[in-house]
């Protein structure tokens, strides 16, 4: 039997068999894992993918191959010129004619709206929000119906829409609706279009969008907007783009100046010191699942008061298929790895998800991957250090001897410690509570900080033990199996386990 044969044969056989194998193998019993050597979950025979297999089977069926580009393994295809190198036009399993892919920003609500006489009506009140960053740390900042960012606005090309905004907050404001072709009253630009929404006012904007795209709302008062006041406001075409998508993920990256012992933002910060996604910082940040094969598009906002933000994905070749202003023509669309979004700009990336793995997304800003780093007074502290030197002459700060024997395991003094805040056991349940963390390696929110995310590639059976199951898996687990399948297990190293109860950084 030909390799393709056997792998048409099991996935006839079912991938369910494979998951509930696979599942009882992954609940056994955590010592097991603090011995890295032991295999704790016996591979089930062969990758297992959505339905499609290496051929089609019909005209509806998708497609695992495409002109040298396979949707289930890394690869680019023969042709640059061809329109499926790096898997460009691949669609994803889902069909044109069921309508847009469900648009997901994790951690961030929808706003409903009821019908009235023809129009979506949906109601925004701007109010002080305390936003919980990481666990245990509350935030003070501004949005909309108690959360920031605001809860998303989702409509399609040619509704007809009002938004009835009340302003809760202790001071005026107005509300912009971003990238919008709209009658110049209903702009929200504060003072130079209408008047200011005063405390306890309401104010009505009819809106007729005829584009589609990615769009936000936010405060049109500069400080408001510093503190976090922010919305998606995403309007599906009314024609499906092709190729269709499986996902539709949205991602608000952020700054913000919050100065030691104070919850409340500075506005006037320059020194942004928390970064948070859809209003998390990592690793409290949702990481984005999806399934083997399918096609995702990430939608990424830079909201940040001034500062740019690289966005890098590991793993995967996307292509930049739009921006704020709109969908890109697919002559124009651009492979890359990094996309540079500055602030008030969007970009819409698209990608074959083809290889299985938890993947770092993050700004490449090395500043933007950590939380709450704030500048030491004196000489930047390693706790394990001996200090009496420097501090014995705080006008001149002794040279420091490089060499590495004299300098031990660590340098004394500076540059500050490199592994980031420390969290307690309480709080990292709180992180690894969430369905989407399931069987992530234990020491995976050691790196997950500020502006950092993962977006997780899981074939189909794993997909269905994290996303669908409540059936409990160990840290590590499911990343062991991805590389069980699809790596070389033989080099594979097991994360330390024993140590987590001393927090994310502890017992090392």
């Amino acid at each position: 039997m030909s390799a393709a044969e056997a792998r048409r044969s099991f996935l006839k056989a079912g991938t369910a068999a494979a998951a509930g194998a696979f599942a009882a193998n992954a609940v056994r019993p955590a010592a097991a894992q603090e011995n890295p050597r032991q295999d704790p979950t016996p591979a089930p025979g062969a990758p297992t993918d959505p339905p499609g297999g290496a051929q089609p089977r019909g005209e509806n069926d998708v497609r695992a191959d495409y002109d040298g580009f396979s949707r289930y393994q890394p690869s680019r295809g023969n042709d640059p010129d061809s329109k499926w190198y790096i898997g460009k036009e691949v669609p994803g399993f889902r069909r044109g004619e069921e309508g847009p892919a469900p648009f997901i920003a994790p951690d961030v609500e929808k706003l409903p709206y009821t019908m009235e006489n023809g129009w979506k009506v949906f109601r925004l009140n701007c109010t002080p929000v305390r936003r919980e960053f990481l666990p245990g740390y509350y935030i003070d900042v501004y949005g909309f119906n108690g959360s920031m960012p605001g809860p998303t606005i989702e409509a399609t090309q040619g509704d007809k829409i009002r938004v009835i905004v009340k302003n809760d907050l202790p001071e005026p404001t107005s509300v912009h609706w971003h990238g919008l072709e709209l009658s110049v009253q209903d702009d929200g630009a504060s003072h130079l279009t209408q008047n200011m929404i005063e405390p306890g006012k309401e104010y009505v904007y009819e809106l007729h969008p005829h584009e589609e795209g990615t769009f936000f709302y936010h405060s049109h008062v500069a400080m408001q907007e510093t503190f976090g006041m922010v919305g998606w406001f995403i309007i599906h075409p009314r024609k499906p783009f092709d190729p269709p998508v499986d996902r539709d993920f949205g991602l608000i990256f952020q700054n913000f100046r919050i100065d030691p012992m104070t919850t409340v933002v500075d506005s006037w910060g320059m020194d942004f010191n928390w970064h948070t996604i859809n209003g998390r910082s990592g690793p409290y940040t949702t990481p984005l699942v999806c399934r083997h094969g399918e096609r995702v598009r990430i939608r990424i906002m830079d909201f940040s008061p001034i500062q740019h933000h690289p966005i890098h994905l590991h793993g995967h070749t996307f292509w930049v298929t739009g921006h704020e202003g709109a969908r890109v023509p697919k002559t124009a669309w651009i492979p890359r790895n990094t996309e540079l979004i500055a602030v008030a700009q969007a970009s819409t990336l698209e990608l074959i998800a083809n290889n299985p793995g938890d993947w770092a997304l993050h700004c490449h800003m090395t500043h933007h991957m950590m939380n709450h780093m704030v500048q030491h007074v004196g000489p930047r502290l390693r706790g394990q250090a001996d200090t009496e030197r420097y501090t014995a002459n705080l006008e001149t700060r002794p040279a420091v001897d490089l060499n590495s024997k004299a300098l031990g395991e660590v340098p004394p003094g500076y540059p500050q410690m490199m592994q980031g805040m420390k969290m307690d056991p309480r709080a990292m349940e709180k992180v690894w509570n969430r369905r989407e963390m399931k069987g992530m390696r234990a020491t995976a929110p050691k790196t997950i900080h500020g502006l950092f995310t993962a977006l997780r590639v899981l074939p189909d059976d794993l997909y269905r033990l994290v996303m669908e199951s409540d059936e409990p898996v160990e840290k590590g687990a499911v990343f062991a199996e991805i590389v069980r399948r699809f790596g070389d297990y033989g080099r594979y190293q097991w994360a330390p386990m024993m140590n987590m109860n001393g927090g994310m950084n502890g017992g090392e």
